[in-house]
């Protein structure tokens, strides 16, 4: 048990370390992480959604805080993002569980690619307000595929966000106040379907997400973001392209 505690807590770190320096990428690096040890895909998404509860409100309070998050902004996402949340995460339980590893690595794979395209691309002009449009069915389809592939809310609404012209802290903090609203709903839908048993993943997850937040901070301020997001998009692609070969193997092995 304390040997998987500390295993654990070292996903949470790193998932945490990357999460703090580019403001995303939590859930995808832990459920990658996770997938790689064999943890099914339900599972890991339950676990990482719920040590999110606690990471995300915090980091959401803060945004709020300091005036990072708009209301409307963060109610336009958060709302149609529950719902999308609740949808992916019953899914994801009723599928079975060969496909299902398959579609949320190839998902994972992509939105490796997508950080490391964003990495690459110039950041485009910034405006104040940001746009509300198609804010809604953004907000649903970031929470649908947060839930079935255990992360990407972050990578998916804050990086389109920006694209649309959206400040970067705007964008940053309201979808992390949102994303509280949304963790929050998956990890209701999972435990009233499966439960969340894996107890030491949860707070292991946790334990390093915590140690880990200052030291991301210290990072973001001296590191630059760019290098470090097409690192992060390369070691999710890796790790997620891994677990294709894996699933597509044990899927040819059992027809």
């Amino acid at each position: 048990m304390g040997e998987n505690l500390i295993a654990f807590a070292a996903v949470g770190f790193a998932a945490q370390f990357v999460d703090g320096a580019i403001g995303m990428a939590y859930g995808l690096t832990a459920a990658s992480v996770l997938l790689s040890l064999g943890v099914t895909p339900a599972m890991a998404s339950a676990s990482v959604h719920a040590a999110e509860v606690f990471t995300t409100g915090a980091s959401g309070l803060s945004h709020w805080l300091f005036g990072n998050a708009r209301r409307a902004l963060v109610v336009r996402l958060a709302v149609p993002g529950a719902l999308g949340g609740a949808l992916g995460a019953y899914v994801l339980v009723e599928m079975p569980i060969g496909p299902v590893r398959v579609v949320v690595s190839l998902y994972l794979v992509s939105m490796g690619g997508l950080i490391l395209l964003r990495a690459l691309r110039p950041r485009p002009a910034v405006i104040a307000q940001p746009p509300l449009r198609r804010v809604g069915l953004l907000g649903f389809c970031g929470g649908a595929l947060d839930a079935m592939g255990g992360g990407g809310w972050g990578a998916i609404v804050t990086t389109t966000l920006i694209g649309q012209g959206t400040l970067p802290r705007v964008a940053i903090g309201s979808a992390n106040l949102a994303e509280f609203f949304v963790a929050l709903t998956i990890s209701i839908t999972f435990l009233a379907t499966i439960g969340v048993s894996l107890r030491a993943v949860v707070a292991g997850l946790v334990l390093g997400g915590v140690l880990a937040a200052p030291f991301a901070a210290l990072v973001a301020r001296r590191v630059p973001e760019r290098p470090m997001m097409a690192l992060v998009g390369v070691a999710v692609s890796l790790l997620a392209l891994r677990g294709l070969v894996l699933a597509l193997r044990d899927l040819a092995a059992a027809g």
